[in-house]
């Protein structure tokens, strides 16, 4: 073997090394989310003679809806696993509310403290260091209050969160303690009294957060109100713009709008390239602004960053569906030193160690080449987008174009949280053929082959539209 091949290899076992190391320490901490389907007549009970019961359980679609964009901005500051365990409903009706992009489980357990105690006994099952369980009735609950219970943990065995009623809306541990969930009366008012008794009795080192209001009762209903009017009014800057250039994606276009009006301000502009199906149509119908542009992704990418009046743009495929607090990730990632783009992790939507191994590979490329691709949702500040020139007018290649000019400007940042694009390609061509021509058509760009000529032979090898 020459040395040159030996150099290669080693780096690339050092990078393999190193994503590893990251995949363990994204499993240190584990954020779980107790809540319930937002099924009318069965969520929020106490509050239905005030509400009635679809306002109940519409209270308790927002409450979740909250509690899940706080998570979202913690992941994006931290390597937290992100899991939601749910009452009532079912994994497909989770799903649907949702989204492919967190993982669901039901509640297991005859009361609240064995729910509780299976959720961290699973956790540290799979060798989780810390784990955090918070409740989805809390309004004041916020990334910020997330971040303190984990900090809190590296020096203390337990950590609550206070509820002014007297139970707790969240807690944490660093190891199983099981007796802390063994006689509490839920739902009473001693039960933060009774906990703290226990943990003491065990010799648990405790760490108390500041105390916040539940909602559960009618008069209770105002707390969530301040908090609910004080986080929805607010305009937080800078806007962001999400720009889906789409053709011929009705089937696929609605769920990846619902993704992207997860966040509250974010303008969503959908650009259509002469669909010959309803994409248009399905686009309108969910309330986004919709453009029409030349069949071309880089033109139709253009088309909406020119048009669009945020700071920040996003470029989102059609078939990809982006993660819960996807806004904050962006904002917090481009604040970096030295940042002047980014994008997500891949996740590909399907089963099978082959597509496992296509992300991982895709990640490890992002990561440490700064070379994302577009199905990975690129974002870049607008006025470095337009001092650039935007996409180059390719039809083909134009985000791995893009990326090199970012580049000579700065670094290309990875958040560590997935974005989930559709497998149909793979699943058309076969994981290893997709593979082999993605990889022949970069290839083919860097060596010069013209690339209306690639994008001539990309399509006859794949049988993709410009739409894949």
């Amino acid at each position: 073997m020459t040395a040159g091949r030996k150099g290669v290899l080693a780096t690339w076992a050092k990078a393999m090394a190193a994503s590893l190391r990251s995949v363990v320490r994204t499993r240190r901490e584990r954020l779980i989310i107790f809540t319930r389907y937002p099924e009318p007549g069965k969520a929020k009970t106490r509050l239905i003679p005030v509400l009635g019961p679809d306002g109940a359980a519409e209270l308790q679609r927002r409450m979740t809806a909250h509690v899940l964009r706080e998570a979202g901005a913690l992941v994006g500051r931290r390597r937290v696993s992100l899991e939601v365990r749910f009452e009532g409903g079912s994994k497909p009706l989770m799903r649907d509310w949702l989204g492919f992009g967190v993982a669901c489980s039901p509640q297991d357990g005859a009361n609240l403290g064995e729910r509780m105690e299976r959720a961290f006994a699973d956790a540290f099952r799979a060798r989780t260091g810390r784990v955090v369980i918070v409740g989805s009735d809390c309004p004041g609950v916020t990334a910020n209050v997330l971040e303190s219970a984990f900090r809190a943990l590296a020096g203390n065995d337990l950590v609550l969160g206070p509820a002014t009623d007297g139970g707790y809306y969240l807690i944490g541990l660093r190891r199983r303690a099981p007796e802390l969930f063994d006689g509490p009366r839920w739902g009473t008012d001693g039960v933060l009294r009774q906990t703290l008794e226990k943990a003491r009795a065990a010799g648990l080192l405790v760490k108390l957060l500041a105390p916040l209001d539940d909602v559960d009762r009618p008069e209770d209903l105002p707390a969530w109100e301040r908090i609910a009017r004080s986080y929805e009014s607010s305009a937080r800057a800078p806007r962001i713009s999400v720009i889906v250039p789409a053709l011929n994606e009705a089937a696929n276009i609605a769920q990846t709008l619902a993704t992207a009006q997860r966040a509250l301000d974010a303008e969503i502009i959908v650009v259509d390239g002469g669909s010959e199906d309803h994409t248009a149509e399905v686009a309108r119908s969910c309330g986004v602004r919709v453009l029409s542009a030349a069949r071309s992704r880089a033109r139709q990418m253009n088309a909406g960053a020119a048009a669009a009046n945020g700071d920040c743009l996003l470029f989102v495929h059609a078939d990809t569906r982006l993660p819960w607090g996807y806004g904050e990730c962006v904002r917090r990632t481009l604040s970096g030193p030295g940042v002047v783009a980014g994008a997500f992790l891949l996740g590909i939507d399907g089963g099978g160690p082959a597509l496992r191994m296509n992300e991982h590979l895709a990640n490890c490329r992002a990561r440490y080449l700064g070379m994302p691709y577009g199905d990975q949702a690129i974002f870049v500040r607008a006025r470095t987008f337009r001092e650039i020139g935007g996409f180059a007018h390719l039809p083909i290649m134009e985000d791995y174009e893009l990326m090199r000019r970012l580049r000579r400007r700065g670094r290309v940042a990875i958040v560590p949280v997935r974005v989930l694009t559709s497998g149909r390609r793979w699943r058309r061509l076969g994981v290893v053929r997709a593979t082999l021509v993605n990889k022949v058509t970069v290839a083919g760009y860097r060596l010069g082959v013209s690339p209306d000529r690639l994008a001539a032979w990309y399509r006859q090898r794949s049988g993709a539209s410009s739409g894949d």
